[in-house]
């Protein structure tokens, strides 16, 4: 069985819920995650925490694919969750389904 078949679909939101380019913190199995509606009109899913000081990523600015941490402008990738250089780590990025305008995500 592949992971996907295994992870629990949890619905978070609607896309009506989410502003293109602004974060909505969800909480999920007591995992905050920041939830994003990109201007390519791809929804993105990582963790709430930047690693820097724990900076709520929910409330940062995005661009492109990137978020910067409200804190200290760590720039994180919403791709694969790393941080970008000249700073160091990653953060959890987790699957998103969209059915119709359900917006779910996959919590393993």
């Amino acid at each position: 069985m592949s992971k996907v078949e295994q992870a629990k679909k949890v619905k978070v939101a609607t896309l009506s819920d989410l502003t293109v380019g602004v974060g909505k913190r969800v909480k999920v199995a007591g995992e905050e995650i920041a939830l994003f509606k990109l201007k390519s009109g791809k929804i993105s899913a990582i963790e709430n925490s930047c690693p820097h000081k724990a900076g709520p990523l929910s409330e940062g600015i995005v661009s492109g694919d990137h978020v910067f941490c409200p804190l200290h402008d760590w720039k994180i990738c919403m791709t694969d969750g790393q941080v970008q250089a000249p700073d160091v780590g990653c953060v959890k990025k987790y699957e998103v389904e969209v059915v119709e305008d359900t917006i779910y995500i996959l919590i393993d």
